[in-house]
């Protein structure tokens, strides 16, 4: 039934792959994101209690979204490399988490902007933020992890191990604003029935979250290959495309 997938278990198949689909997410990155940006902050109108200082939603909004799909990803692949034994599984741990500790820290950077007009200072021991902190922490153990064993797999492994503890902290993040009074505000777009933001500031900001998708697709991929050429660095096919 899965022979067919079986070519593309290879790494040099995956290498060329990625390659195929790189400049598609690209180009489609690039159009959404700037299509959405401008919109949102050159065309949305003001909130009428926040003003202007709302619009770093536009970049907030989905690079807190991709922090934690960016970690739930890596949960999964750490669970396929360890019960079916992937190696690419693990690689694809590696590739992801740099990108997750850009994209948190940039939620948490944007966050801090967002929240010095609105709740009057830079940072609370909030629910919320504080478990998007842990997110970045639990990054960046995931990396140190893996580099800390002189043995690649074992390191990989240990990576995975903690991706698969760690997506814990994933529910926690988003129930957060439900299960404590914390200063952060409730969802806006995920109440699909009646969304709390006005259709004008909506529209826009759908178009960066699916611009960040792209985007988080596209590094994800660009990251992979490199992970399959360190991976293989002694094999025919990476010193053939050295040459």
């Amino acid at each position: 039934m899965w022979k067919w997938l079986h070519p593309y278990a290879k790494s040099e198949t995956q290498y060329h792959l990625c390659g195929k689909f790189i400049p598609f997410f690209a180009i489609v990155s690039v159009l959404l994101l700037a299509t959405g940006v401008v919109w949102g902050l050159a065309f949305a109108p003001a909130d009428y209690q926040q003003g202007n200082s709302f619009r770093i939603i536009y970049i907030h909004v989905p690079a807190a979204i991709f922090s934690m799909g960016l970690y739930v990803s890596m949960a999964i692949a750490g669970i396929i490399g360890l019960v079916w034994q992937i190696r690419q599984a693990y690689l694809s741990i590696l590739a992801m988490a740099p990108i997750g500790v850009v994209f948190t820290f940039l939620a948490l950077v944007t966050g801090a902007i967002w929240g010095k007009p609105t709740w009057g200072t830079w940072w609370v021991w909030d629910a919320r933020l504080t478990s998007s902190l842990i997110l970045f922490f639990l990054y960046l153990g995931v990396i140190a992890l893996y580099s800390a064993f002189q043995d690649r797999l074992t390191g990989m492994k240990a990576a995975a191990i903690l991706s698969i503890v760690g997506v814990l902290n994933i529910p926690v993040i988003h129930f957060s604003v439900l299960w404590w009074n914390t200063l952060h505000q409730g969802a806006s777009i995920t109440k699909f029935e009646k969304p709390s933001i006005a259709t004008p500031m909506l529209i826009p900001l759908i178009l960066c979250i699916f611009g960040f998708m792209a985007l988080t697709i596209w590094f994800t991929l660009v990251s992979y290959r490199t992970q399959l050429l360190k991976d293989d660095s002694k094999r025919p096919w990476v010193k053939a495309l050295a040459k």
